[in-house]
């Protein structure tokens, strides 16, 4: 992915041009493509703890989750 396309938030945290000694590193969240997830279907099923929750892909290509 571009880095200059990334979406940020102020509570993303941005990665710091100097090193520091200041702790562990934080810890960056996995990116998984939707298309790797949901393949040529249009919805999966997510089970966490013991409930299922469904992932869709809508007709406008957005995402919903619902329990």
């Amino acid at each position: 992915m571009d880095p200059s396309r990334m979406v940020t938030s102020p509570d993303t945290p941005q990665p710091s041009s100097q090193p520091t000694n200041h702790g562990p590193r934080p810890r960056w969240p996995t990116v998984i493509s939707s298309s790797e997830l949901l393949g040529d279907d249009d919805q999966l099923i997510i089970e966490h703890n013991g409930q299922h929750y469904r992932l869709r892909r809508t007709r406008q290509n957005k995402l919903i989750l619902t329990l």
